[in-house]
């Protein structure tokens, strides 16, 4: 089942177009992931389909339907959106953070189990991996068809970066639709059904994981032409 489709789109910032011509769809079970360099569009293509960003043209449907209003209606529609800023309240104990999502605790910690221990420490001194977990098992403990995620593994270690994404392919096995904007490819292609490339606003690159890891030769270039020849975080 086709759970997100996006036709054409167009969106930007203040009337300036940065993404263009996008079209790209996300099934109930799959993981798809926007790859690309920095400034190549994937995030405001994310926030355009969580409706933090103005659609200019083109359409974004969900389950069949059009999929509007700003994004806590589309929370209620059974959206979860992590953003690249970790959305902890820092003075809050992790319990308190919990409590605070749409999910019931017992499932976070069933999730994440390593936040059991340190479930009444202050979010705000746990590691950047330990709060990043936490918003993503919070986000997925309210049970959401569609999970849209940008930069799950931005600046955290391998290990904990690869366990972000693993978070995220099991709940694409659970039936979710998942949606992640990532930089390194690679690490990508680890959990990825499929995968579109963007570059300067457009996708120049998709297929299914497999076949992208056959022409990493390309997706490459696609990174270092956003460059200006220079290569981009592929592998890392």
């Amino acid at each position: 089942m086709t759970r997100l489709e996006v036709s054409n789109l167009v969106s930007g910032y203040q009337g300036t177009a940065a993404v263009r011509g996008i079209d790209l769809e996300v099934a109930a079970g799959e993981v798809v992931v926007l790859l690309g360099a920095n400034g190549a569009g994937k995030s405001t293509t994310l926030l355009a389909i969580a409706g933090e960003v103005p659609v200019m043209s083109g359409s974004i449907n969900y389950e069949g339907a059009p999929f509007a209003g700003p994004l806590h209606r589309r929370a209620r529609a059974g959206l979860a959106f992590v953003p690249e800023e970790r959305s902890i309240f820092r003075q809050l104990t992790v319990d308190e953070n919990v409590a605070l999502g749409r999910g019931a605790p017992s499932e976070v910690y069933k999730l994440a189990p390593e936040l059991e221990p340190i479930r009444r420490r202050k979010a705000g001194l746990l590691s950047g991996g330990e709060q990043q977990i936490l918003t993503l098992a919070r986000a997925l403990a309210g049970e959401p068809r569609l999970l849209l995620a940008d930069e799950l593994s931005l600046g955290l270690a391998p290990l904990v970066a690869t366990q972000m994404l693993q978070l995220a392919r099991r709940a694409a096995d659970r039936g979710v639709a998942v949606l992640l904007v990532e930089q390194s490819a690679k690490r990508a292609f680890d959990v990825a059904d499929r995968a579109y490339v963007l570059q300067r606003g457009k996708i120049v690159i998709e297929g299914s994981a497999t076949e992208l890891r056959q022409r990493m030769s390309e997706v490459v270039a696609a990174y270092s032409l956003a460059h200006g020849g220079r290569a981009g975080h592929t592998s890392s």
